[in-house]
């Protein structure tokens, strides 16, 4: 029998109509792939997938087609509302059952009879990109063997759950790198949408004005396959790119202060790229240095944020992770002229940076510069800071300049850890970046064959 764990999605998409397996089937495997050890959901929802699954094999069985996720194990950040199930946002008590309400993108995996697995952990209200949570505990990233490193945040467990087997696209959301950080962590491919091109409907904000929903897979192929199922734009799976009129510029900040081994994988990566007909040259996007001083005095995300909670759901404030909680006090006298000035400030940037990249296909550099550290190194006080500052610096700027982002496996550091090779195009683009993607991954290989597997696990695609 085809493996969950390791067949692509089309590969399972044809098992499925060829009568060799079945939706249940392959749910079955899911469940027994569950390593509650890792952590992956906040919510575990058998009994809901067990019937999505079988009106899937019902509809298979009257020879209808919805699409290439029907009968598919998908994950959801619990983040999205969906229908009879609390929504928590990684708070330590429910939401108000408004927010179980679904959207779009909920509605677009129903449309294509996708079988939701269940609810992954995030980050409390997604504010930050370590992963941790006090509350409901810290998934364990599946590279971290014995040793608890963390998953990359806010969209915790979501690459989590597609390495042990339990989903094969997870749904997440990218505020400041929020599924490209978690992507990048484990060894997956974690798609930032451009802002506006899915709904954000039926998902917590974090901030409205920088909110995406994307998504993350176990490789290019199986993203592109995704994307076009769920999104309201794009009907057939983008292609590849033709490498030999490939442009690709590096932005030398982004390796800068990097970690043990990050910038020599990602530059061999690009070596290699280089190699095979791809034009990989210096480029100088002086607003990614705009959007790291914006972001360094807090960005839109704190004073939307902080509007947000004290507005909506203000008995939520002294509940808070003291880790989201310090930014009401680092940040929350921002007066309203400051926050539409440094609106305008990021609009500006924003539109500079789009008409730069004009000349070139997409801006590369490490997703970001450090690797999933352990989590007693990351939890709290000054660790946390400094390791969620890091792991943020390189992805917010494709929010703030409303750029379209990827992030790639390029490889391993020294100590065995996932480093991810970052992609971002301009706004509107993403099926073009998703076409750089396949053709980048068909010169480095899929993760399964560039990473391997994570330790005591069997490779994924």
């Amino acid at each position: 029998m085809i493996d969950i764990s390791s067949a692509t999605i089309a590969e399972l998409g044809k098992a499925l109509r060829a009568g060799r397996v079945t939706a249940r089937d392959l749910l079955d495997q899911a469940l027994a792939n569950r390593n509650e050890a890792l952590g992956a959901y906040k919510l575990w929802m058998p009994d809901h997938a067990a019937r999505a699954a079988d009106l899937a094999d019902a509809v298979f069985a009257h020879g209808l087609d919805f699409g290439p996720l029907q009968g598919l194990p998908v994950s959801v950040k619990d983040l999205f509302g969906v229908a009879g199930t609390p929504t928590h946002a990684g708070a330590p008590k429910p939401l108000p059952s408004a927010w179980e309400a679904e959207g779009p993108v909920i509605a677009a995996v129903r449309n294509g009879l996708g079988v939701i697995t269940g609810k992954t952990h995030t980050v409390e209200f997604a504010f930050g990109g370590v992963g941790s949570n006090p509350h409901w505990g810290t998934p364990r990233n599946p590279w971290g063997g014995t040793s608890h490193r963390v998953p990359g945040g806010s969209s915790a467990g979501a690459g989590v759950s597609l390495l042990e087997g339990t989903a094969v696209a997870a749904l997440g959301s990218d505020t400041a790198g929020s599924v490209r950080v978690p992507a990048s962590f484990t060894g997956t491919v974690g798609l930032k949408t451009s802002f506006g091109r899915w709904s954000l409907q039926g998902i917590v904000p974090l901030s409205p004005s920088l909110d995406t929903a994307g998504l993350l897979t176990r490789s290019v192929a199986d993203t592109a396959v995704a994307f076009a199922t769920l999104d309201p734009v794009c009907q057939t799976p983008p292609l590849s790119a033709d490498r030999s009129s490939l442009r690709l510029g590096v932005i030398e900040s982004l390796f800068e202060g990097c970690g043990p081994g990050v910038a020599e994988v990602v530059r061999a990566a690009l070596a290699e790229l280089e190699q095979r007909g791809v034009t990989v040259r210096t480029f100088d996007l002086p607003e990614v240095a705009v959007a790291k001083e914006i972001f360094g005095e807090g960005g839109l995300a704190v004073p939307e944020f902080i509007a947000f909670i004290e507005n909506e759901l203000p008995e939520f404030r002294a509940t808070l992770d003291p880790n989201v909680r310090s930014r009401f006090e680092a940040f929350g006298t921002l007066t309203a002229t400051a926050y539409l000035g440094r609106k305008m400030r990021i609009a500006r940037a924003a539109a500079a940076a789009n008409a730069r990249l004009a000349g070139i296909d997409a801006v590369v550099g490490p997703t970001t510069p450090i690797t999933a550290p352990l989590l007693q190194h990351a939890a709290e006080g000054e660790g946390y800071r400094t390791h969620n500052m890091a792991a943020l610096r390189n992805t917010m700027p494709g929010n703030l300049l409303e750029f379209c982002g990827l992030t790639i496996p390029a490889g391993l550091d020294g100590s065995g850890m996932p480093v991810g090779l970052q992609l971002l195009a301009p706004r509107g683009l993403d099926e073009r970046l998703i076409s750089i993607g396949l053709a980048v991954e068909a010169v480095i290989g899929p993760a399964s064959r560039r990473l391997g597997a994570p330790p005591g696990m069997t490779a994924g695609a």
